[in-house]
């Protein structure tokens, strides 16, 4: 399967963290991936998406981009806002933190995002916004003998 990248540009809505679950679902069906591979890496795009909504704008208006590529089975996703930012990165990555707690958000979304990829990068500057970067190299999907 050839190299391939997109990129959505979508409203900081909650309701579109599902659409970026199924749109990376579909970019990733051609090339011959588990099914645990596609939940693992649609659950760590779904957590930074709603991060990007839920933290980067806090109910304000603004645009997530969440950007798509892959290279000799090589994944990178980034998921941009142009928030408010995060202001201390390793405290936010710490299980069980958050900024939301009247939200009962559980601090667990780069816990999360860590667990399913191999690489989780978070970019940050306050009053201009967060980019994560997150790599996993894909494994061939299992294929049953008959």
């Amino acid at each position: 399967m050839n190299d391939n990248q997109i990129k959505l540009d979508m409203d900081a809505k909650s309701e579109n963290a599902s659409l970026a679950r199924v749109v990376t679902a579909g970019f990733l069906t051609p090339y011959d991936v588990t099914i645990g591979d596609i939940t693992d890496i649609k659950t760590a795009v779904s957590e930074a998406v709603t991060n990007a909504i839920i933290h980067g704008y806090a109910g304000t208006y603004g645009v997530v981009t969440m950007e798509i590529s892959i290279k000799e089975r090589h994944l990178t996703i980034k998921i941009s806002d142009h928030g408010v930012g995060i202001e201390d990165i390793e405290t936010a990555k710490e299980p069980l933190f958050t900024t939301k707690p009247d939200m009962e958000r559980s601090g667990l979304g780069f816990t999360v995002m860590e667990s399913f990829m191999d690489t989780v990068e978070i970019k940050s500057n306050l009053g201009v916004g967060t980019t994560v970067t997150m790599t996993r190299k894909l494994s061939p999907a299992e294929v049953n003998p008959e």
